[in-house]
């Protein structure tokens, strides 16, 4: 869970930090920001669809229910605000 949790971190963590001007940041960032986004809002899909989603966890491929995705939402949104 621990795992999932960072990835989860990481994906929001570019909304904590957005700058006035979006364009006025370097090419790098604004790919790691859309791809940090895009992560979220498929997470966020999968939780609502009642899908599981699958990560990279201690070395092997493994599976996230949508309960957990559901539990990890909620708390995100909730840190959001």
């Amino acid at each position: 869970m621990k795992s999932f949790t960072i990835c989860l971190s990481l994906a929001t963590e570019s909304h904590d930090k957005a700058a006035t001007n979006v364009l006025d940041l370097p090419l790098e960032q604004r790919a790691e920001m859309a791809l940090k986004a895009a992560v979220e809002k498929v997470i966020v899909e999968h939780a609502r669809q009642g899908l599981p989603i699958y990560i990279w966890r201690d070395g092997r491929v493994v599976e996230v229910p949508p309960d957990e995705l559901r539990a990890q939402s909620i708390l995100l949104g909730a840190e959001s605000k």
